[in-house]
């Protein structure tokens, strides 16, 4: 930290400045003992979440056990899950609670960093495109910030990682992908299933999985955590996002009959798992891609790390042919799936509106 960056001036900060361009993230915001939200950060009312409302609601997503997931009850809960709700936790999935844990400690580790070590992984430092440190989601786009650090890891191969991702998490980032490869086919080929699809051939797979990307999330102690948001509402872009969440929780998922908000509640050794619009696209909707956002906490340091299972860049994604085969009307166009992805990132989190890009 800056020694001559004190309270007394902080008001004065050029927050974006500090924040963005100099590295400090939002961590090195919460280190100068701010007692209150600078405005950069206070969301609009509609945006704020209220957790005393909606922790008011005790529905949950659903919780399954994947030890018999080749029980044809494992698989109808898996995708009536994907279809009501679009989420679900799994326990017993098979990636040992080790790496998980050593994930998480990795994880603080690189954010432990001084912020000039963190910013030689930045968009203008990082010596490649693959890599990238951040805060917020995109920062020049945005009105209100979002009270999250990042580190966002494209895998590309093991040699480039080996080479190129930060030493201090390199090893237990790589560990948790690999890992969770089994269990990632294991879903994919049962949400496939349920959509007619009896075979993942080598283009299928492209589609489904032909590239990963590994974010590592940060969201630190915040003063009145209610004003502003760790991620605002979205859906993903991705097929699926597997995602591994701290003790603490945060994350909240639109129930889409109610509109409600639902806490997700951590439970312990889980992974979250969502539908992401690629799949909704793929699925002609019958998989859904749902709102989803992460509230800001006012006691403790917060984590979460998402793997996002992509289709390639160059990918046309579009409703499989074997979900259209029995005449149903397609109500999604082909698109390429680096154009959706670009408009996704070009703008601010609002919700469902990207998908609005592939509607036919």
């Amino acid at each position: 930290m800056d020694p001559s960056i004190s309270i007394s001036n902080s008001n004065s900060l050029n927050i974006v400045d500090f924040v963005v361009n100099k590295g400090h993230g939002v961590k090195g915001l919460a280190e100068l003992g701010l007692k209150t939200l600078p405005y950069q950060y206070i969301q609009p009312p509609q945006e704020q979440i209220d957790t005393r409302i909606v922790d008011a609601h005790h529905d949950s997503i659903p919780l399954i056990d994947m030890s018999r997931c080749d029980d044809p009850k494992v698989a109808e809960a898996v995708c009536d899950a994907a279809q009501k709700w679009g989420f679900f936790q799994i326990v017993n999935h098979g990636v040992p609670i080790r790496v998980l844990e050593d994930l998480k400690d990795a994880t603080h580790t690189f954010f432990a960093l001084p912020a000039e070590e963190k910013q030689k992984y930045s968009k203008e430092q990082s010596v490649t495109k693959h890599i990238r440190y951040g805060t917020s989601f995109t920062p020049e786009a945005e009105k209100a910030l979002e009270w999250k650090d990042y580190l966002s890891l494209f895998f590309v191969s093991e040699d480039e990682a080996a080479s190129f991702w930060p030493p201090v998490c390199r090893n237990q980032a790589l560990e948790y992908m690999r890992s969770s490869e089994i269990i990632i086919k294991k879903l994919l080929e049962i949400l496939m299933n349920g959509l007619n699809v009896k075979e993942i051939d080598e283009t299928k797979e492209s589609i489904l999985m032909g590239s990963k990307r590994i974010n590592l999330n940060y969201y630190p102690i915040c003063p009145n955590p209610g004003l502003t948001v760790g991620v605002g509402r979205h859906s993903d872009v991705s097929t699926l996002t597997i995602l591994l969440q701290d003790d603490i929780g945060g994350l909240y998922v639109r129930n889409t009959e109610t509109m409600k908000w639902i806490y997700v509640a951590p439970v312990s050794g889980s992974l979250v798992i969502n539908v992401g619009d690629a799949l909704q696209i793929m699925s002609n909707g019958k998989y859904k891609s749902v709102e989803h956002r992460v509230s800001a906490n006012g006691s403790r340091n917060r984590i979460l790390v998402p793997i996002f299972v992509n289709p390639k860049a160059s990918d046309i994604i579009g409703p499989l042919p074997e979900v259209l085969q029995s005449g149903e009307k397609p109500l999604y166009k082909h698109v390429l799936y680096s154009d959706y992805v670009k408009h996704f990132f070009r703008k601010a989190h609002d919700g469902k509106s990207t998908i609005e890009l592939a509607k036919a």
